[in-house]
């Protein structure tokens, strides 16, 4: 199997996890996307979904899904969403698709958040793919002097601009041995407006598409 017919397999794996009758919360990228696909496939059972991008917005119109504000529910009964890269304890780096801070927000309303990914996205150490670090326009020289206090080399991700209106720092060079503390420190940067780690929220089921089929990991 290609990698895109491992993304498609966990995609259409997840329907499984989705209740008639609710609100979905979808997030961004090409695993997402195969999971909006599947969606289209139900959506006369779902009551719409809560977008994590305008991409992933336009693909669920276009297939006839409700949107709803997240402003507009208390909760959602599940969020799957891809990753970057995804260890053992399901905590991820998340944000190549530059979507970070929607995407956490609707993680943290969620009851349940099942990540969808190819086993190229395991690994045993986060950081080797560049950490992404939202960040307000003014505070970015500031925020990208800050991480290399932390052992990062940031990088500027030219031409990108987030749906939010903000800026997005690559940082390269991390070894990251404790995920949760090291969300919390960059969190606590001024001009950050969130880290693409997923640590202090991480995945609660991980379906895993590999050549002898599709895993599921739950903690």
């Amino acid at each position: 199997m290609t990698q895109d017919e491992l993304k498609k397999a966990v995609g259409w794996a997840a329907l499984e996890f989705v209740t008639p009758g609710t609100i979905v919360g979808v997030g961004t990228g090409s695993t997402a996307s195969h999971f909006i696909d599947a969606l289209g496939s139900i959506k006369d059972q779902v009551k719409g979904a809560v977008s994590s991008s305008e991409a992933s917005t336009e693909k669920l119109k276009s297939l006839g899904i409700p949107i709803l504000d997240c402003n507009e529910v208390d909760s959602l009964d599940i969020y799957v969403d891809g990753a970057d890269e995804i260890n053992s304890n399901m905590q991820m780096i998340k944000g190549g698709g530059a979507a970070l801070t929607r995407e956490k927000i609707i993680a943290a309303i969620a009851k349940k958040f099942v990540c969808i990914v190819d086993a190229s996205k395991q690994v045993d150490v986060l950081g080797r793919f560049p950490l992404p670090v939202e960040v307000i326009p003014m505070a970015r020289s500031y925020v990208a002097r800050e991480l290399v206090k932390l052992g990062g080399v940031p990088k500027y991700r030219q031409n990108v601009v987030t749906d939010n209106g903000n800026v997005i720092l690559d940082v390269h060079n991390l070894s990251i041995l404790d995920p949760i503390e090291l969300e919390n420190k960059i969190n606590g940067i001024a001009g950050v407006v969130t880290v693409g780690l997923f640590a202090n929220r991480g995945a609660d089921v991980v379906l895993m598409g590999a050549l002898d089929g599709v895993k599921t990991i739950t903690q």
